[in-house]
C-alpha cells in the first residue's frame, strides 16, 4: 500500500475512534423520523436531561443535518403553554447565505457618487 493510502486508513481510523458513541443509535433510530423532541431523544439515549448532554445531542443532531425547532406538536396534546423543543429534517436545502462586500465609508461614498 503506499503511502498516501496508509495516511488516509489512518485518518479514517482516527476519525472512526473519534467519533460518538450516541451518533450510531441516533443515525439508526432517525432513519425515517422528520423531527422528534430533544427529551425524546435524551429518553432514547437513556441519558440525564442536563446542560452538558443536550449541547452534546446538539452537536450531533446538527452533524445529521437537522435544524432546531421550538414546537407546539411534538407535545401530546400540545396546545398554548405547551412548547418543547426538539429537531427538525429541513424541507429546502440549507444554503449558505453570501457575504457581502466590506467596504470603507471612502468606498461607499464613492459607489454613491457613482450612482447619482
Amino acid at each position: 500500500m503506499s503511502w498516501l493510502g496508509q495516511l488516509h486508513q489512518a485518518r479514517a481510523e482516527l476519525a472512526e475512534r473519534s467519533a460518538d458513541p450516541w451518533r450510531k443509535k441516533l443515525e439508526g433510530t432517525l432513519q425515517d423520523v422528520q423531527a422528534m423532541s430533544s427529551a425524546a431523544l435524551l429518553d432514547l439515549l437513556r441519558v440525564p436531561a442536563t446542560t452538558g448532554t443536550a449541547r452534546r445531542l446538539a452537536r450531533n443532531m446538527r452533524g445529521l443535518g437537522f435544524i432546531p425547532i421550538k414546537s407546539r406538536r411534538l407535545m401530546p396534546g400540545g396546545f398554548r403553554d405547551t412548547v418543547t423543543r426538539g429537531w427538525a429534517r429541513p424541507i429546502r436545502e440549507i444554503r449558505s447565505t453570501p457575504t457581502m462586500k466590506q467596504t470603507g465609508a471612502a468606498g461607499a461614498n464613492q459607489q454613491a457618487r457613482e450612482l447619482t
